[in-house]
């Protein structure tokens, strides 16, 4: 049971040194969601600029009324 155990084991970890190897890394290193949130806001923005505007004056009243400048 000892060596079945171990061998158990032994797939286990390079099962995971190949998951974990270049391959995953290199799509991890590729993934940018801060760009695509911008890209994505800014071509909703372009497509319905109502809205838009409507949110960013939403939020900005928001934060100025949270802020009290007066």
């Amino acid at each position: 049971m000892n060596m079945y155990t171990t061998s158990s084991q032994n797939a286990q970890t390079t099962d995971r040194e190949t998951t974990a190897g270049a391959p995953v890394a290199e799509n991890y290193a590729q993934l940018k969601p801060v760009d695509d949130l911008v890209d994505y806001v800014s071509t909703y923005a372009k497509q319905n600029p109502g809205t838009a505007a409507l949110w960013c004056f939403g939020i900005g009243f928001i934060v100025g009324w949270k802020l009290k400048p007066w």
